[in-house]
């Protein structure tokens, strides 16, 4: 990728949050659906919501850019995505539970990593009130992450206990 400004890095970066968020609809209705767990499947599908809402929010910072709303595929999103679907169609039970945590976290990791560094580069680049809006999510984010792995942290104390 060359890029010639930090505005175009920004975008670009938008971009493929834009692509990564729209993925991750699908993959967190997937997990709520496939996981047993009644705790990590409640956390996978209000993140579901809250993930349309940040698809939301990143349409209306490219408004304010006056940039259209594009997408730029991310692989390590889709790279997630594949190595999940294979681990599921191979494993079932409390594995694939464990395993959907875990996904779950790499996943918020990679968003709240993602948005930070944008949240950055929106402030660095002059854009006060797009990086207050990506703040807003970078928390979200990081809540979601401390609620998947709350469920974690329970569902392998009922695992010893068991």
């Amino acid at each position: 990728m060359t890029t010639d400004s930090m505005d175009e890095l920004f975008v670009e970066g938008l971009q493929e949050l834009y692509y990564a968020e729209q993925q991750l609809l699908d993959a967190l209705g997937t997990l709520a659906d496939q996981t047993d767990d009644e705790a990590a499947s409640q956390a996978f599908s209000e993140h579901r919501d809250e993930t349309q809402e940040h698809v939301n929010r990143l349409e209306q910072v490219f408004e304010q850019l006056g940039e259209e709303p594009q997408t730029k595929q991310e692989q390590v999103v889709d790279s997630l995505i594949d190595e999940h679907e294979q681990f599921a169609q191979e494993n079932d039970g409390d594995v694939l539970d464990r395993y959907n945590m875990g996904v779950g976290q790499k996943t918020e990791h990679y968003e709240i990593a993602a948005y930070g560094n944008l949240t950055s580069l929106a402030q660095k680049t002059g854009h006060d009130d797009v990086a207050d809006t990506l703040a807003e999510t970078l928390r979200e984010e990081e809540d979601a992450l401390e609620e998947v792995t709350e469920a974690s942290e329970q569902f392998d104390q009922e695992e010893v206990a068991g």
